[in-house]
């Protein structure tokens, strides 16, 4: 996913797990030229919502492990990671990374939908925990929204 390997790079670059939010941002934006400062900063709000970042003390730390992000040399991120996913985007990208095929998991889900007169996030993580993928925080989300 080019959002966590977009979050990585700086973690990487210093290797540090925790970093300023200004050094964060001047590494997207005047290092690797990827983004403007202020979509380095909206960057920083979406990775925190969907819990790739955590702020502690000023400073941003990675909440996963940023040395098993490959992040190769002709990567350049692409903007669209800068809009906030939703419940169910979060959780069809969880099933699609295992290797599943996206249109046939959004076949199943939507059957699923249907069979339980559920949201479709919650036939979803539903769906997700069937094929035996962990997405046990989206799926409280999923819950909350019911």
């Amino acid at each position: 996913m080019s959002l966590r390997t977009a979050v990585a790079a700086p973690f990487r670059q210093t290797g540090q797990d925790r970093m300023g939010e200004s050094e964060f941002v001047v590494a997207l934006s005047l290092d690797r030229d990827w983004f403007s400062p202020d979509q380095a900063k909206r960057l920083v709000d979406v990775a925190a919502g969907e819990g790739l970042l955590e702020r502690a003390d000023g400073d941003l730390v990675v909440a996963f492990d940023a040395d098993a992000v490959a992040v190769p040399d002709d990567f350049v991120p692409d903007e669209e990671i800068l809009r906030g996913r939703s419940t169910f985007e979060r959780l069809l990208d969880a099933v699609v990374e295992t290797g599943a095929e996206k249109q046939e998991a959004v076949a199943a889900i939507n059957a699923l939908q249907a069979d339980l007169g559920v949201t479709v996030e919650a036939a979803a993580a539903v769906y997700a925990r069937r094929q035996g993928i962990d997405v046990s925080d989206l799926a409280d989300r999923a819950r909350a929204d019911l």
